[in-house]
């Protein structure tokens, strides 16, 4: 995270985003269970509070950007975790996508080192909202010298559906989507909080335009069946059916016909 970031989450729309998102999270990994959980990056957000597993981790490719209220326990990027595979249980990765070298590469690690079942908890911006027109059009708002608006600096906004693509390719199955952040990102809070109303019309008119959303996805992994060479073991089985049936097929004949059999000569 740099130093650009940290300094726009201490702005009003910043903090209107991590509210949004906190209070999302917190009710999406309450119900997680497990026993290893690890939190990638933005220590800004407390991603892990509500879960209950014995064993968690936060981890920063900054050790710098940590609160002195916080314990970072180690240094780490998204595209190399120093983690075996299949040993974690739930990864939140808040915005992490989004400042990552390769995009592909940390989805692929987390892939890895996610147990299947286990869960990813994926928050990003929305580039088909207010807050992606800002962030593509800032050159022309720095030009004509307005700043009402602020645009969250990152390099790349990924899309909600190509982020969907992604997992699904992957193998990931995605559980939950919600979006949030319908309001302009005003840079006075006053402006702010004048424009709450279109958090309530967002969230039934235009749901998916909304400034940030929260992704779960779970990992699944296909079971598979050895079967063997079972054939030696039908044989026997097959003549004594055959048996069976030729002794069934003898005593519903008729019983002049099997008289007349047994006065045959052999």
């Amino acid at each position: 995270m740099t130093q650009a970031w940290r300094d726009w989450l201490s702005s009003p729309a910043g903090a209107y985003l991590l509210d949004w998102e906190q209070a999302q999270i917190d009710e999406v990994v309450a119900d997680i269970f497990g026993y290893h959980a690890l939190q990638l990056g933005m220590p800004e957000l407390e991603g892990l509070r509500t879960n209950r597993m014995p064993h968690q981790w936060l981890a920063s490719p900054e050790p710098d950007s940590v609160l002195p209220s916080q314990t970072l326990n180690f240094a780490a990027h998204s595209v190399a975790l120093p983690f075996q595979a299949d040993s974690l249980d739930l990864l939140v990765m808040p915005h992490s996508l989004e400042l990552s070298l390769d995009a592909h590469a940390s989805l692929r690690e987390a892939h890895r080192v996610l147990m299947p079942e286990g869960h990813l908890v994926i928050t990003g911006l929305n580039p088909t909202s207010l807050w992606g027109w800002r962030h593509k059009r800032s050159q022309w708002y720095q030009k004509w010298g307005y700043r009402g608006l602020s645009a969250p600096p990152c390099d790349e906004m990924i899309a909600y559906w190509r982020l969907k693509d992604w997992l699904r390719l992957l193998g990931f199955e995605v559980k939950l989507s919600r979006f949030g952040c319908w309001r302009p990102a005003m840079d006075k809070a006053k402006w702010l909080q004048r424009w709450s109303w279109m958090d309530r019309l967002g969230a039934q008119w235009w749901p998916i335009l909304g400034g940030a959303y929260v992704l779960v996805a779970v990992k699944k992994v296909h079971g598979g069946r050895i079967v063997g060479a079972t054939w030696k073991k039908r044989r026997p089985q097959a003549k004594a059916a055959v048996g069976i049936a030729q002794r069934q097929t003898m005593s519903n004949e008729p019983n002049g016909l099997q008289r007349k059999n047994e006065c045959e000569p052999r």
